[in-house]
């Protein structure tokens, strides 16, 4: 059964412009004419009897009824993805598609891991995998574009159910070897003397040790600043600097004894969790509660 035969086409079409913020955009992602469209939103706002955007001259911004509606056709659109896997399911297929999105430091090990694992037991299972900034990754959890988030948090998220969380505090990472790396808890303050490798601002890592900074009157060498996660680590193991992370997201480097975790004694850079999210009030389909459990079970306690 095709999914699009089960959805309204006025509610895909306004849920793509809530999306995208123009009806352009959308109609460029919808692959129809910008004209169809506007006819479908003008349809919608006739048969509710109000307003779902206000027009502006840069885009479309959703009115409170749009929001209203956007969040009701979200649930409803995971729903009928839901319907047709347990349809399958009936019919004796065994099949399954699950939807993840997870900020960078969980994309270089641990999920990809978890993945191949999980398809070692359950190969009829697929997966797609965004990766993006933590922010991004609870909104399209809450938007219905993924199933499951895996993400640092630093502080609760509206609509949001969190089905799993544990401590994420900042590390310090250094080679091994380094003059650090055998001295157990560190202060922020000790790794000054180092060239330092950054995430960008973005990440909860950078902004907890720019306000860690900002309070103590710290200032670093900065020697890289970048955004991608795996070259930080290549930068500390083979030229000897330090940066940020968390045990999860370096396995590799960790086990192959190439780079040290150490826990920072700065109560600030302790202040985030490693959050699973799932969109709030949703029942999730078979594969998805399987894969939840999974990753739960290979989570540190």
């Amino acid at each position: 059964m095709p999914y699009a035969s089960m959805q309204s086409i006025a509610l895909r079409y306004f849920l793509e412009v809530v999306r995208s913020g123009s009806v352009n955009e959308a109609s460029l992602k919808l692959n129809v004419a910008a004209s169809a469209v506007s006819r479908q939103i003008a349809k919608l706002e006739y048969e509710l009897g109000t307003p779902l955007f206000e027009r502006r001259a840069r885009g479309m911004l959703p009115t409170a009824a749009g929001e209203m509606l956007a969040g009701h056709a979200r649930k409803a659109q995971m729903e009928v993805g839901q319907l047709l896997e347990e349809l399958g399911q009936l019919q004796g297929l065994r099949r399954g598609h699950v939807r993840l999105a997870c900020s960078q430091g969980f994309a270089v090990d641990f999920l990809p891991d978890a993945i191949a694992t999980f398809r070692q037991a359950h190969e009829g299972i697929t997966f797609t995998l965004d990766v993006t900034s933590p922010g991004a990754v609870s909104q399209q959890v809450r938007e219905g574009q993924v199933d499951l988030g895996l993400t640092y948090s630093l502080a609760p998220e509206e609509n949001i159910a969190i089905e799993h969380a544990i401590p994420g505090a900042v590390m310090a990472i250094v080679p091994a070897g380094h003059p650090l790396s055998g001295q157990g808890p560190v202060a922020l303050a000790q790794l000054q003397p180092y060239p330092i490798a950054l995430p960008m601002p973005e990440t909860t890592a950078r902004r907890l040790f720019d306000i860690c900074c900002g309070v103590q009157g710290l200032e670093f060498n900065i020697a890289l600043e970048c955004n991608y996660m795996a070259t930080l680590y290549r930068f500390v193991a083979e030229q000897g600097g330090v940066s940020l992370s968390n045990a999860i997201s370096n396995l590799h480097y960790l086990q192959s004894q190439q780079i040290v975790a150490l826990p920072f004694t700065d109560e600030t850079l302790q202040a985030r969790r490693i959050e699973l999210q799932s969109m709030a009030g949703r029942q999730l389909p078979q594969a998805v509660v399987a894969f939840r459990d999974h990753l739960v079970a290979r989570m540190p306690s």
